[in-house]
């Protein structure tokens, strides 16, 4: 494709920043060729050094403080793998694989099991106990230790879902620590690493999935995602429309789709720039490979600045929402191999502000040619997806721009923010716990396990459309009834599109951890519902449920099509006391049970069809 020469280029301090940048990449390029052949006394001298220069330039209070709390930051820290993290708090972990269709053998992580529970059989069919499955993927050159690496277990998202019942399960995208092999290619080669965001889409996300409710013999997950994780649900239930059959419910924490940029000049040149440039400066292969080795030789404490202030130079995050010693356990386990390629779809994307799928024929930003009407790179169409969406992201974080992002999602998207929230405060911030897991929790109880995509029922429907403006309370009971499950979370349409999501709440109501036996709003006032002739007791949710924002996803109910529609008799999972949940209902011997459909776990057993 001819170019206009020298116009179609970059401006001439975008050159100078990026010949600035690409010296400090050949630099650290030649510092790791030199500590690829140092002998490992050399490796420990140098650590030892860097940590008596860290010591005597600290405090003897911060000593001391450190002292006090480095026997578990250390014990994390030092944890080989995901198995090892979870046996420091007593919870007994799987470790699965699955095959994609394009030959990559992907690691999965299971916690099914509560302490005390570790000899009974779960989700397996007949004569096992049926709980609810929830899925949980990582960020950007990450991997599933990210979610358990937390020095209180009351931070830990896993391990609240363990206990409150859930079947828990943790993804990896390929290339990463838990998924570097294939059966066609091997790690050392270019072909290993010639994938994108487009191969987690079409094949890591789906196949994963697959095999999970395939092994726990369910019909449908929910499924959270942190960043990258959500950028990658995003564009695999756009593109298979089918999987939102699967996931009866889609959180996303931090929520990455189209970011605005990154804050450093230097930094964003690289996004500008073509991608020949950027393979030519990080290879085709793993991106910064080197990490690993920088993390054995720095003092823990020195590593951990380099990190704070890599992620300030980036991002302007500052990272005080996390603790110091919170740091030195987790930011060791915080970096995963990923390709080349995978952060190249990024640039492309940031810098054409479209969630677009990769651009293998990248045009130059005054080429010829390089306009909408000779070339367009496809887009996620993510306004197709009708698997309800709950968005909590925070209000300092550099990485989302909330008001772009709602536009491109489907009507029943809900948004929630946490004010002062970072994009890592999601998987290690304080008060993380109160501020967003009740978010999780009370948004599982309402989705997980149900066919949301089943039309609400004629009367049901007839009554919201003519009382626009019923309460909070009314649409609970109808949730709680199980007579709806397609319902939206929480505020109007002109509210969200305006970017004015509801943030966290600060009664004990919204900050109290919810859970599925024990809801959070047991002490709020108690409407009835009289739908059917019952007398239903229900409490009303803290997400604060907002009915009037439900006219429009039930006109845009899909018609006549036989794949959004699955039959009671094909939806069947477990609750309490071998209940069966069948096309939004739950019933005991024939009796409905509303209060049952809340529950994620049973102790009977039954068959899944």
């Amino acid at each position: 494709m001819a170019r206009v020469p020298f116009i179609g280029r970059l401006f001439w301090r975008e050159y100078l920043a990026l010949f600035g940048s690409l010296v400090l990449i050949f630099l650290e390029a030649f510092v790791r060729i030199i500590t690829l052949g140092l002998p490992q006394p050399i490796i420990r001298f140098c650590y030892n050094r860097s940590k008596n220069a860290f010591n005597f330039l600290s405090s003897s209070r911060g000593r001391q403080s450190r002292a006090r709390k480095r026997s578990i930051s250390a014990s994390i820290a030092n944890a080989a793998d995901f198995v090892d993290l979870c046996t420091l708090f007593g919870y007994y972990a799987e470790e699965h694989v699955v095959q994609t269709g394009d030959g990559y053998l992907l690691g999965l992580h299971r916690l099914g099991w509560r302490k005390g529970e570790e000899g009974t059989r779960v989700n397996a069919g007949q004569e096992s106990v049926g709980k609810k499955v929830v899925y949980l993927h990582h960020g950007l050159m990450m991997n599933s230790e990210v979610w358990v690496c937390l020095t209180e277990k009351e931070r830990c998202l896993p391990f609240m879902l363990v206990d409150q019942g859930y079947d828990v399960w943790l993804g990896n995208n390929r290339g990463n620590k838990y998924s570097k092999k294939s059966t066609r290619f091997s790690p050392a080669s270019n072909d290993f690493w010639n994938f994108s965001m487009d191969q987690f889409a079409f094949h890591d996300i789906p196949d994963s999935i697959d095999y999970i409710l395939a092994t726990t013999y369910q019909t449908s997950l929910s499924y959270i995602g942190f960043s990258q994780g959500t950028a990658q649900a995003f564009a695999t239930l756009s593109i298979h429309p089918t999987l939102n059959d699967k996931v009866d419910l889609f959180i996303a924490l931090a929520p990455a789709m189209s970011p605005a940029g990154l804050r450093n000049n230097v930094v964003d040149s690289l996004v500008k720039a073509s991608p020949q440039l950027l393979f030519l400066a990080f290879g085709r292969r793993s991106m910064l490979g080197s990490t690993t080795m920088w993390q054995s030789i720095l003092y823990p404490p020195i590593f951990v600045q380099v990190i704070d202030r890599s992620l300030k130079f980036l991002f302007n995050w500052s990272s005080k929402n996390i603790s110091a010693h919170q740091k030195l356990a987790a930011y060791p386990h915080l970096f995963s191999f990923t390709s080349t390629k995978s952060v190249v779809h990024w640039f492309q994307i940031i810098r054409n502000k479209s969630f677009q799928m990769y651009d293998d024929d990248v045009q130059a930003p005054l080429g010829i040619g390089a306009t909408d009407r000779y070339y367009k790179v496809a887009k996620f169409p993510t306004r197709n997806i009708k698997t309800p969406i709950l968005l909590v992201y925070g209000g300092s974080d550099s990485l989302v721009d909330i008001n772009v992002m709602l536009k491109e999602l489907p009507r029943h998207t809900i948004a929630k923010e946490v004010p002062h929230f970072e994009h890592l405060d999601f998987l290690w911030g304080q008060d993380v716990e109160k501020l967003v897991f009740p978010y999780v929790s009370e948004a599982l109880e309402i989705y997980a396990g149900r066919d949301h995509l089943r039309s609400f029922p004629r009367d049901v429907r007839r009554a919201m459309m003519s009382h626009g403006e019923s309460s909070s309370e009314d649409l609970s009971s109808s949730i709680t009834a199980g007579e709806t499950s397609d319902v939206t979370l929480g505020t109007k349409r002109n509210t969200l599109l305006d970017g004015k999501a509801i943030s966290s709440e600060t009664s004990p109501e919204s900050t109290k951890m919810v859970s599925p036996t024990a809801p959070s709003f047991v002490s709020a006032p108690i409407s009835y519902d009289s739908h059917e002739g019952n007398s239903t007791p229900v409490k009303p949710s803290p997400l604060r449920l907002d009915p009037s924002s439900i006219g429009d996803n039930i006109k845009r109910r899909r018609r006549g099509s036989g794949s959004s529609h699955r039959s009671g008799e094909n939806v069947k999972v477990f609750s309490h006391s071998g209940i069966s949940l069948g096309a939004g209902k739950a019933t005991v011997g024939g009796v409905s049970s509303p209060e049952s459909a809340r529950s994620p776990s049973s102790s009977g057993a039954g068959s899944n069809s």
